[in-house]
């Protein structure tokens, strides 16, 4: 590796996409919680939006004063490069990632510089593997995807549980979901747009298969369950389909302490019979509507870009996700939980990310990873601190 994590950079951590809804949130956390010395600024393609967020912030934080702003727009690759090549760090919430991401995550891998995202597109963290891994393994950056709710509380509650059961050893992990909480304009077209583009996340998946090497003398698997009543949780569990388990599966791949055999399931948590057939049936039909284009994009224009639910909401809006651990004859019970999942809690944990990368030590990787290989204990930690709840229900 040709590593560049030094501090010759200019910033320590830029923020791409910060005018928009999760942006301006991380923004905010930045500034109130941001070390010091940490040489941080804002990007996005817009100066004037990028000006008036300054003041917003400079209103409840004086030192942001003079927080440098950088023009940079995901249709021009060369301002993509100058970002890069200015930060040790870059976190950028600037989605979909399948349409809008992929020239920061090249520039990243090129100049050695660590990424962060909020992406929950299996599509795109498969292509930027294909076409942007090998590369990042020779510049020693570390491109990290899904580092907001969707993954880190599942991949970290997966890493936290398997720590409590037995080393050398086939472990078996259950997640169950469950949430109160509003979505703004931008999760729903990450959302429609993945869900309406299946071959193209079955052909990203199958050339991933054919280019990634599995862990030597070891297995790690992230399959789809099958529904059913979950007696260890009190819950109906309904499979969910998302990039959770991927990550999770991955990050098992990394490390030898999830085992010889490792298998992790992703569920939806309901608590009545009636709402599980309800959302299974709604969700049924849901997929079958986004794949006509009319109809995405009818649903797309419902919410505005860059639109999302007011504090009061978020306020109200919470998450938890158990898990259930088993493996050497010992069972483990764990949950990690916290506020608003979408957007409070989102911001926290990509501003976490960004900062554990920037300031933390941490084991030596490159490449395209996980949180939970990447950061592991030290992001838990941060978490932790941060007001995320990880804990041990019961061992037995």
């Amino acid at each position: 590796m040709d590593s560049t994590h030094g501090t010759e950079r200019a910033y320590d951590l830029v923020l791409f996409g910060a005018t928009g809804f999760v942006g301006e949130l991380t923004a905010r956390y930045l500034a109130a919680h941001a070390p010091a010395d940490c040489r941080w600024a804002l990007a996005g393609r817009s100066t004037g939006k990028l000006e008036r967020l300054r003041e917003r912030l400079a209103a409840d934080h004086p030192g942001c004063a003079e927080l440098p702003l950088l023009r940079a727009d995901s249709a021009d690759d060369a301002t993509l490069r100058e970002l890069a090549r200015s930060a040790r760090v870059v976190a950028t919430t600037v989605g979909p990632y399948v349409w809008y991401g992929e020239g920061l995550v090249a520039a990243c891998a090129e100049a050695g510089t660590d990424y962060v995202d909020l992406t929950g597109e299996p599509e795109f963290v498969d292509r930027t593997y294909v076409r942007h891994h090998e590369r990042a393994r020779e510049s020693g950056a570390r491109l990290i995807h899904a580092c907001g709710f969707d993954s880190v509380p599942h991949d970290l509650g997966a890493y936290h549980t398997v720590k409590q059961l037995p080393e050398g050893v086939p472990l078996r992990v259950d997640g169950f979901v469950r949430a109160n909480a509003a979505f703004s304009g931008g999760t729903l077209a990450s959302a429609l747009t993945a869900m309406g583009r299946g071959g193209h996340t079955l052909r990203a998946a199958r050339e991933r298969r054919s280019v990634e090497p599995p862990p030597v003398g070891r297995r790690a698997r992230g399959p789809l369950g099958p529904p059913r009543f979950s007696r260890e949780t009190g819950l109906w569990a309904l499979p969910l389909p998302t990039l959770d388990a991927a990550v999770v599966a991955r990050s098992a791949a990394a490390l030898p302490r999830y085992g010889p055999d490792f298998r992790y399931r992703h569920y939806a948590g309901v608590a009545s019979l009636p709402v599980a057939l309800g959302s299974t049936v709604a969700a049924g039909a849901l997929l079958a509507l986004v794949q006509v284009p009319q109809a995405r994009r009818w649903l797309m224009d419902r919410y505005q870009a860059g639109s999302g639910p007011d504090e009061e909401r978020r306020g109200r809006s919470w998450f938890s996700v158990r898990f259930v651990g088993q493996g050497g004859g010992h069972r483990v019970f764990t949950e990690v939980s916290g506020g608003d999942p979408g957007y409070d809690e989102t911001a926290k944990m990509l501003a976490e990310s960004a900062l554990c990368l920037a300031f933390d030590p941490l084991p030596e990787t490159a490449g395209q990873t996980t949180s939970a290989a990447a950061m592991g204990d030290a992001l838990i930690d941060r978490l932790v601190k941060a007001g995320v709840r990880f804990r041990t229900v019961d061992v037995r």
